[in-house]
Formats: structure tokens, C-alpha cells, sequence
């Protein structure tokens, strides 16, 4: 399984790219093995400010949907509009071309609580 040590993750199975001030979202390699075919991307949330452990969109697989919580709290910048037409990068590329939102970090310190790559393989094994 792949978990690219340059990551931030959460128990809730979101990948974090810090950049500064801004975090790149996806799900984990685990996650959209657990999901198994995705098949849509649903994230209407684009431009509110939410909190840690929000709700910003669902993903939904062929035999479930999921929620996906907000691993920062912040603004939500942008969305992969290349999820529409090919919702299956994820399944893909989840750590590249299959990524979700960018977030505005508002509270750098939030950053310090998510998990390594190596916490987070503790997490799921």
C-alpha cells in the first residue's frame, strides 16, 4: 500500500499537502481501495469557511457513499473540476491527478495533530 511519507493524514483517511498556506485534500490509497469503484464526487462547498471535522462533500463508490471531513479548518479554494467527467482518478491517482479540494488554512496549529505516514500505517494495519 502506498503512503507517501511527505504527507499529513487523518484517522478519517484524508491525505494533507501543506504549501505554505494552503493544504491540497484527497483520501488515501486505503481509502479508495476500501471504497472500491468511485463513481462520483459530489463537493458543493467551495468558497465557505468550514471547520475541522466538517462535512465538505461525499464521495460515493458503487456500494456506498462516504463523507469527507475537513482535515484543516478553513476556506475551500478550489475543487478538482477534472473529477466530474473522471470521478475513477481517484481510484487512480489518489495522491497525484486524484485529488479533491485546496483549503486556506486558518489555524496552522491544527497541522501539528495530524498523523505521519508512519502513525498513520499504525492507523489502518
Amino acid at each position: 500500500m502506498n503512503i507517501p511519507e511527505e504527507l499529513k493524514y487523518t484517522k478519517d483517511h484524508e491525505w494533507v499537502k501543506i504549501d505554505g498556506d494552503v493544504a491540497t485534500v484527497g483520501i488515501s490509497d486505503f481509502a479508495q481501495g476500501e471504497l472500491g469503484d468511485i463513481v462520483y464526487v459530489e463537493i458543493e462547498t467551495v468558497g465557505e469557511t468550514l471547520a475541522q471535522e466538517d462535512v465538505f462533500g461525499t464521495i460515493e463508490a458503487v456500494k456506498t457513499v462516504s463523507d469527507l471531513f475537513m482535515p484543516l479548518s478553513g476556506e475551500i479554494l478550489e475543487l478538482n473540476e477534472n473529477l466530474d467527467g473522471a470521478p475513477e482518478t481517484v481510484n487512480s491517482d489518489p495522491y497525484g491527478e486524484g485529488w479533491l479540494i485546496k483549503i486556506k488554512v486558518s489555524d496552522p496549529s491544527e497541522i501539528d495533530a495530524l498523523l505521519s505516514a508512519a502513525d498513520y500505517q499504525n492507523e489502518i494495519a
